[in-house]
């Protein structure tokens, strides 16, 4: 490998550093294979434990003369394995070890080996794939590239302890999504790696736990198949469940917690069932207590977030469960003390990742206060909670900001909440500036929870209307991201309810007629039932004899849907839609746009009429359908052409 160097001066540093070195990378091309062998097993020595001399090795060419030789049919199997045994100690430094191994195309090399008769061979090359494999700077998908591979891999379980460990710890790390576990699990990767767990191998049981972990994520295929799957006469998650008890190593717990909460998440265990009501839950708030490591903190709370996060009852039973919604507070202030920590090394490392535990703090509080109210009171009234979530705001890394944001949404589902604490703190300001320039994945948390503050009853609506809310609610419609266009519509939707018309005459010149339409033919269903919402409450007034849902003054809106016949042919289309709902909030729209009490109503009824709207109003009347049939009734109250006709809507519409 060439190294370009800028100046004499570092070439003269450089060639002091490497002159050392250079006699190690000589004696690989010795023409006596002894001698070569020698070489290697002194290179071995020399790198461990030593960075410096990884690089310099590296720098100097090792690596390809390794890799020639570990792929020689004429090297001796010792030869080769020494070779193995090398390359996996230099992918043992730093991260650009390693992209300079991959460079050098070594997995395939490495997975060749693997074809080796050889053991001690296979383990060697086992062994420097599973330091490759787990580097972050390593693709998976180099895993699957080969489609022999993945079977083969799983023949080799059976050979001893340290290829079952290698594997299961290759396979944990590279399995990354919904394709990857298809992939295992299609290759027999459960009955191929259940019967692990009873392994007198420690390293065999963790490596073989975090495998099942990693294969049930959001995956129901794979979790229904491990709640039958039998080892040695008991099931798997009775299986899981001994091994989360509190004489195992805190990491056993803790995994075997991850598979038995992402089987009940996936489906395949009832949330109600004792071995998470009793074993699992209790287990993760027991590492969320101070006396655990930060990692395992961080891991339990957002273990625990996960779980809960669907399940009112879990989120009641959690919340009570040892003091839980205090002990969390307590991540907030670590470390408390610096002589609490009397290894240097751990302080470190706990003040560089402190931030975590506020980012696992956060999620857990979003999942306790999901839904219950009596919870979320709990949460705000915790020390300084508001303070330390508008802190949380605006804390340089994302994914605390991220947490933050959920943990406010969480909360703003409050009435009480959006009335006294999210004003008392002005919640809405740091809110607003997350919205200015973000990541989308903040902008998806931040714009649903700015729907909840826009809500009529929140006294922030007002101060976020002055603040330019409309300019950028109208500018998130037209992202690329749908859960962005559903939200900005669906606020822009709660500001125009019962709103001045000041507020939607300025919502219809930013939104643009053209946008409207735009909306109106989304893809994506949500986007085009929030739409018509806000066109319902731009065209509404005010209170009449039929009680219509979201009632205001919208003048200029029913000129603007009047004169645009894209518009009007879109909500005939949805008065026609399969999807009920759709149907209604067109109805809704048509209700508004010919109620006769207004000025020009009788010119908007001759032009629907026209366009056969009563003859679909009449369709709908008869419905086999009940909630249309509620909703459209023919009535004496309003004159149109030859119906008697006018819809009433009831007072929970």
């Amino acid at each position: 490998m060439a190294c370009l160097l800028e100046t004499p001066i570092r070439m003269s540093v450089l060639s002091e550093v490497t002159a050392s070195s250079r006699h190690y990378v000589d004696r690989l091309f010795d023409p006596d294979p002894q001698k070569v062998l020698q070489g290697v097993r002194d290179m071995k020595n020399a790198v461990i434990g030593n960075n410096k001399q990884k690089a310099n090795l590296i720098v100097l060419g090792a690596v390809p003369r390794l890799l020639y030789l570990l792929q020689q049919e004429t090297s001796s199997t010792e030869l080769k394995t020494e070779c193995a045994v090398v390359l996996g100690s230099l992918a043992m430094g730093t991260e650009n070890n390693v992209k300079s191994l991959l460079d050098c195309h070594i997995i395939p090399a490495l997975l060749q080996g693997l074809l080796s008769p050889d053991l001690k061979f296979i383990e060697a090359c086992l062994r420097c794939l599973r330091t490759i494999f787990t580097s972050p700077v390593t693709p998976e998908e180099l895993l699957y590239t080969d489609a022999t591979v993945i079977p083969h891999l799983m023949a080799l379980l059976s050979r001893s302890r340290y290829t079952q460990e290698y594997i299961c710890q290759i396979f944990s790390h590279c399995c990354k999504g919904p394709d990857h576990q298809t992939i295992l699990f299609n290759h027999g990767a459960v009955q191929n790696i259940a019967h692990l767990l009873t392994s007198p191998s420690y390293k065999v049981r963790m490596q073989a736990l975090k495998c099942f972990s990693v294969l049930a994520f959001e995956n129901p295929q794979v979790s229904l198949t491990l709640v039958n799957v039998l080892v040695d006469g008991e099931l798997l998650p009775q299986i899981f469940v001994k091994m989360l008890q509190r004489d195992k190593p805190i990491e056993m717990q803790l995994t075997s917690a991850k598979c038995l909460t992402y089987m009940c998440r996936a489906g395949a265990i009832r949330t109600d069932d004792s071995c998470i009501v009793l074993k699992t839950l209790p287990c993760l708030v027991r590492m969320c207590s101070k006396e655990r490591l930060l990692e395992e903190r961080v891991e339990g709370a957002e273990t625990l977030a996960y779980l809960i996060e669907p399940d009112v009852e879990l989120q009641r039973i959690a919340s009570i469960t040892d003091h839980l919604i205090a002990m969390l507070a307590d991540y907030f202030k670590y470390p408390s003390s610096v002589s609490a920590i009397t290894d240097i090394k751990r302080l470190d490392h706990d003040l560089k990742h402190a931030h975590e535990l506020r980012q696992a703090a956060f999620k857990l509080y979003a999942s306790l206060g999901a839904n219950d109210e009596d919870i979320r009171k709990k949460i705000i009234e915790t020390e300084n909670m508001m303070d330390r979530i508008v802190t949380g705001l605006s804390e340089s890394s994302v994914k605390v900001r991220l947490a933050a944001v959920r943990c406010l949404h969480s909360l703003s589902r409050s009435v009480q909440q959006l009335r006294t604490s999210f004003q008392d703190h002005a919640v809405w300001k740091p809110l607003m500036k997350v919205l200015q320039n973000a990541p989308d994945e903040i902008l998806v948390v931040a714009s649903s929870m700015l729907c909840n503050l826009l809500l009529e009853f929140s006294p922030s609506k007002e101060p976020i209307l002055e603040s330019g809310a409309v300019e950028l609610l109208c500018g998130l419609t037209q992202s690329e991201n749908p859960a962005l266009r559903v939200n900005g519509i669906w606020a822009l939707m709660n500001m125009a309810f019962q709103a001045e018309q000041k507020i939607k005459a300025d919502i219809l010149r930013s939104l643009s007629t053209e946008q409207l339409f735009r909306l109106l033919s989304d893809s994506d269903l949500n986007v085009l039932m929030k739409t018509l919402g806000l066109l319902r409450n731009l065209l509404s007034t005010r209170p009449t004899l039929c009680i219509l849902a979201n009632i205001a003054d919208g003048t200029t809106a029913k000129e603007l849907i009047m004169t645009n016949d894209d518009i009007l042919q879109k909500i005939k289309y949805y008065m026609g839609h399969s999807h009920v709902k759709l149907q209604l909030a067109a109805m809704f729209c048509i209700s508004n746009l010919i109620w006769n009490e207004e000025e020009g109503s009788q010119e908007r009824q001759d032009k629907l009429r026209d366009m056969g709207i009563v003859d679909i109003l009449h369709k709908l009347s008869q419905s086999p359908d009940s909630n249309l049939c509620d909703k459209c009734s023919v009535c004496s109250a309003r004159k149109w052409g030859e119906w008697d006709m006018v819809l009433c809507l009831h007072p929970s519409s």
